[in-house]
């Protein structure tokens, strides 16, 4: 029997795409192995929040997988002390980890780092100098020390060949991203005019789900909209995301006031996570106009919710979406409006991507994902 140690520090702090990925997949490998002993790492003390992860994970009742509350919400004395330690007390097996690993890891353990994009180093304008410092001093010495570096798509396989170019490829495996479960069945016309309702949404409006930083390139997004605006005035667009985020692109906000937009451009708040599907469902159409990805969650669940997509064309977003999409150069505001505009009017076309959109869905699961990872545990 093996002992396997995961960071699960993420779970429960609301970090949107890593946080669920990070959740889905230790759900689903506790779920598929019985044989091994699982142990969790979480910096949380608080009792209710830790029952709560038992029940969120699944995972009460089960004898071989264990919740270990580690004293150091400090990074540093997470890696310095925390970790190394408790690795070397439990002659821990495996440790799964992301991005950065502790300072020191006994010899004998096999170190999974998962890497979701390197936008740090291709895109590091777009990131906080000193997370940018951090990185650069820690990532090849993680990547180095790594057994095994687990990604969501080929491209940031290629990507981190391309930026760390030390680390062996072979050691590099694409494990696919899927959706949260919220994702399994579309919505019902039910749920979405109750989440109009909820959220005051209007009845046509083209929508966006994530992080509102400066890579999802939404200034962009807005100026095509205000070109489609111009064929289509009754349409609306509908930003989901947390304003008051640390990394919140205040381009957002000048060229609403710019193009004078306020009226048009909705940010409805905070949406519960079991709304996001009925959101989704009840909108026109998904644009997604990233600049970097590491994979592209939103993706998916638009393709969940039988929504046609508009996407920026970069790599990784036509891995992911294939034919199900209608794509853009992400500096051409002109061939997005023009975009936009055909998915808005054009059935035949929409039927297309939506019915490609369904069979390209079914090609991810956590289910499908969770016994790749296992196949590198056990190696």
């Amino acid at each position: 029997m093996k002992t396997i140690v995961i960071d699960i520090r993420l779970i429960g702090k609301g970090r949107t795409g890593d946080e669920m990925v990070f959740r889905s997949l230790t759900q689903e490998i506790v779920a598929l192995d019985r044989e091994n002993q699982y142990l969790l790492l979480t910096d949380e003390t608080d009792r209710g929040k830790l029952a709560r992860l038992y029940h969120e994970l699944g995972i009460v009742g089960k004898e071989n997988v264990e919740i270990i509350s580690l004293v150091g919400r400090n990074r540093f004395v997470w890696n310095l002390f925390a970790v190394p330690f408790f690795l070397l007390r439990q002659h821990a097996d495996v440790f799964h980890t992301q991005y950065i690993l502790p300072i020191f890891v006994p010899s004998h353990t096999r170190v999974i780092v998962h890497i979701h994009d390197v936008s740090f180093r291709a895109l590091p304008w777009f990131v906080d100098w000193k997370d940018r410092l951090m990185l650069h001093f820690f990532i090849p010495r993680s990547l180095k020390r790594a057994d095994a570096i687990v990604v969501p798509s080929q491209f940031t396989r290629d990507e981190i060949s391309r930026y760390f170019s030390s680390v062996q490829s072979e050691k590099i495996h694409v494990v696919p991203n899927a959706c949260s479960q919220e994702f399994k069945k579309e919505a019902s016309q039910e749920e979405v005019l109750a989440a109009q309702k909820k959220y005051q949404l209007p009845e046509r409006y083209i929508v966006v789900v994530g992080t509102l930083q400066p890579r999802k390139n939404l200034p962009f997004l807005i100026r095509a909209f205000a070109e489609l605006q111009k064929r289509d005035t009754d349409i609306k667009l509908v930003l989901v995301g947390n304003r008051s985020a640390h990394h919140f692109d205040q381009g957002i906000d000048h060229v609403i006031a710019e193009l004078n937009l306020g009226q048009q451009v909705i940010f409805p708040g905070f949406v519960a996570q079991n709304d996001l599907p009925a959101v989704i469902r009840g909108a026109i159409l998904y644009a997604f106009p990233s600049l970097y990805e590491g994979f592209g969650i939103p993706l998916l669940e638009a393709m969940s919710q039988g929504t046609p997509m508009a996407v920026s064309d970069v790599p990784c977003l036509r891995e992911v979406a294939g034919d199900a999409a209608l794509y853009f150069d992400p500096s051409r505001v002109d061939v997005c409006a023009e975009i936009l505009y055909t998915l808005t009017i054009h059935s035949d076309q929409r039927k297309q991507i939506i019915e490609a959109g369904k069979n390209r869905f079914d090609e991810f699961s956590w289910s499908k994902s969770a016994q790749l990872l296992a196949a590198i545990y056990y190696a």
